[in-house]
């Protein structure tokens, strides 16, 4: 039976990235993202280039309804899935009770529950094949609060101590989970959270999102729980643990306020 990986998130960025390295080593895609177009595109280059079969579903993830949708789908389509990326995620800044709480419930639809909700039913299907491989894609802000973006933040922190414990809970079965926590990368994130990073574009802290999927996939070749890409993001993510949790707070919310009134000044 033929085995697919199926990556969320699969439009753009590290989600992209991540399909087209696969399919440079031979795997069967399933690609999951809202624009058909798009993903049609992926499919038919990937495939030809690379020899594969590439499927693509379109879903809108932070749609309960239909998560329950693409899971059914999967479920009855009975193709063996040894790898699942949860990829999708967005991100929003400002503060907290002044953002519109329709577009903050959508990022906890989208970065907790449908993660969540995949990792329970593609888990599950992997416990009874006798194994697989899980990778969830946190950030390095799952290691601090994040006063501007705190429910970004928090979701994050949540999807590296979800997969944690998931690690530990499915590894008996054979079964392998990881978690990706990638510093800032070159892709539409940022624009589409609203945030203006001029400090950034040409740092040495900016990763392309080739280079992100390169080193997750090294880290899955290797089974590491916990994959963060770069050595300054390695030390990004350990800094929290060196200083006073009111100084992280401190420090955290003036970074990202600087960012957030640079996207709102006036041109």
């Amino acid at each position: 039976m033929k085995s697919y990986a199926l990556i969320t998130g699969a439009s753009s960025g590290i989600g992209l990235a991540l399909a087209e390295a696969l399919a440079r080593r031979g795997r069967n895609l399933i690609l999951v993202a809202r624009q058909r177009d798009v993903l049609e595109s992926i499919g038919f280059e990937l495939s030809q280039r690379f020899g594969v079969e590439v499927l693509f579903r379109v879903c809108d993830l932070s749609q309960p309804l239909r998560v329950s949708g693409l899971l059914h789908e999967l479920e009855e389509g009975g193709r063996c899935i040894d790898l699942l990326i949860n990829n999708a995620g967005i991100g929003n800044a400002g503060e907290y009770v002044s953002q519109d709480w329709m577009r903050e419930q959508q990022l906890i639809e989208l970065n907790v529950l449908a993660l969540a909700r995949l990792c329970h039913a593609v888990g599950g299907l992997m416990v009874g094949q006798g194994g697989g491989q899980i990778l969830n894609v946190a950030s390095i802000a799952a290691f601090q609060p994040g006063p501007g973006m705190c429910n970004y933040y928090a979701s994050k922190a949540f999807v590296l101590s979800f997969s944690e414990g998931l690690r530990e809970e499915l590894k008996q079965y054979g079964v392998r989970v990881s978690v990706l926590c990638p510093g800032p990368t070159n892709s539409a994130f940022f624009r589409n959270a609203q945030l203006d990073v001029p400090g950034l574009q040409g740092s040495k802290l900016m990763m392309s999102a080739e280079q992100v999927a390169l080193l997750a996939l090294k880290g899955l070749d290797k089974n590491r729980a916990i994959i963060i890409p770069g050595w300054r993001n390695r030390l990004l993510a350990i800094s929290p643990r060196l200083a006073p949790r009111s100084v992280i707070r401190w420090l955290s919310g003036q970074i990202n306020r600087r960012f957030i009134r640079l996207i709102k000044a006036p041109s």
